[in-house]
């Protein structure tokens, strides 16, 4: 039933929206950000709306019945783990501040779902190991760009835990390799 609505044209398209105008909306949030970050790290430092730009790239082909792999790839890891990984360092905010905004509450909301969207489509990537080993390799690269040459994104509140969040996101880039694996791999082989 869930694979008529996934696959519905007029749904894809409406998706397709929501996650530029998602994808747009995340970019000039990273603004500030962005306005003082160099040059050479300036690809990896919008973690969020970058993942979301795979996706929306994915959905613009697959609403022509294209596949694009490296995409696909990049999109479930990268949507899984910012997905994830954002609305963890909300809560901790939350936790830390004693409160949120009700931008965080949305990014809790809206990066939830951006988890769950790259995992609902598995079913439709055409990903092979190649493809996952790339997408792997990019995540984690973009760990080191954030952790080891600090431009991971600024949570002010968060920042004496800047070593826990690295060694947390390190972790979660692992899981989100391995739930990319076993949703377009592993459980193809089990089918």
């Amino acid at each position: 039933m869930l694979r008529i609505y996934l696959l519905n044209k007029q749904f894809l398209i409406l998706l397709f929206i929501v996650n530029l105008l998602g994808t747009i909306y995340g970019y000039i949030w990273y603004e500030p950000q962005l306005a003082i970050t160099p040059a050479k790290f300036l690809p990896f430092v919008p973690d969020s709306p970058t993942a979301s730009l795979f996706f929306t790239i994915f959905l613009f082909f697959f609403i022509f019945g294209k596949n694009t792999p490296y995409i696909e790839a990049l999109a479930i890891m990268s949507l899984f783990k910012y997905g994830i990984w954002a609305v963890v360092m909300n809560i901790l905010t939350w936790y830390v501040d004693g409160g949120l905004s009700w931008q965080g509450y949305m990014l809790i909301f809206s990066h939830g779902a951006m988890a769950l969207e790259g995992l609902l489509y598995a079913p439709f990537y055409k990903i092979k190991l190649r493809h996952l080993v790339v997408a792997g390799i990019w995540v984690l690269h973009n760990d080191i760009i954030d952790y080891v040459y600090q431009m991971m994104p600024i949570y002010a509140s968060l920042y004496n835990y800047m070593n826990e969040i690295g060694y947390f996101t390190f972790w979660l880039s692992i899981l989100s390799i391995l739930v990319a694996y076993w949703m377009t791999q592993k459980k193809n082989q089990l089918s």
